[in-house]
């Protein structure tokens, strides 16, 4: 029994010993074919280019292709840095004008009384190009020059009743609507000019603007009164 169990554990040992060798060799293999892979993924390299057994310089293997590299050459070194510059000779000049009239400030508006308040004023009746009554209030619209209701103009030889026609314009313009001006306080109600508007409309530059009364020398509305000329509007055209 003895000789039989020993016989049983030395075939196991053989087995396990050939067991493991096999591992081994399987192993190697594996390593040997992963070196194989790895080593695809590498830039090959070239090969050296020795004359007579000698290995060429490391200048040499340096330049891909075989190229040679030239010097590098200066060019344009007076642009690439500015002159030199004497700042004796360095002129102040004016500057240039801009190009159109968007470029120009804004004139400032008149600044009003702090006691001056907007205040609405209820059926307004022209009584001539830029004088309107309303609420006790005699109001001529300030920037703006009054064409009397008795004015004549002439137009190519022509003459007719402009003053009449700019009031009647104001008016039908009006119809009766509120406007809203900068007043003083109602104790002082006296014949006052004061900018007025109808609704977002700046009065004086419609009338202006519309050829129904002109700007005064310096005024904010010198543009469109230009414009109503060119244009022939109101006053500066034909009669209507």
């Amino acid at each position: 029994m003895r000789e039989r169990r020993a016989g049983l554990m030395g075939r196991r040992a053989r087995l396990v010993i050939a067991i493991g060798g096999l591992e081994l060799v399987l192993g190697i293999v594996l390593i040997l074919r992963a070196g194989a892979l790895l080593s695809l993924d590498r830039p090959a390299r070239a090969p050296s280019l020795g004359i007579d057994g000698k290995q060429p310089t490391a200048a040499a293997t340096a330049i891909p292709d075989g190229q040679l590299r030239e010097p590098a050459r200066r060019i344009a070194e007076s642009l690439i840095a500015p002159p030199p510059v004497d700042v004796s000779e360095i002129e102040r000049v004016e500057a240039r004008p801009p190009l159109g009239e968007l470029g120009l400030a804004v004139r400032p508006k008149t600044p009003m009384p702090q006691d001056w308040h907007e205040t609405l004023l209820y059926r307004p009746i022209a009584t001539s190009s830029a004088i309107f009554k309303s609420m006790g209030w005699k109001v001529a619209i300030s920037g703006a020059q009054d064409i009397g209701a008795d004015q004549t103009c002439s137009f190519r030889d022509e003459v007719w009743p402009c003053g009449q026609r700019a009031r009647a314009a104001f008016n039908a313009w009006l119809r009766g609507r509120a406007l809203n001006c900068f007043l003083p306080p109602e104790t002082e109600r006296f014949a006052i000019a004061a900018p007025c508007r109808l609704g977002k409309q700046d009065v004086g530059a419609w009338l202006v603007a519309n050829g129904w009364a002109m700007a005064l020398p310096g005024g904010i509305y010198g543009k469109a009164e230009a414009i109503a000329r060119n244009a022939g509007m109101g006053i500066f055209g034909p009669p209507q």
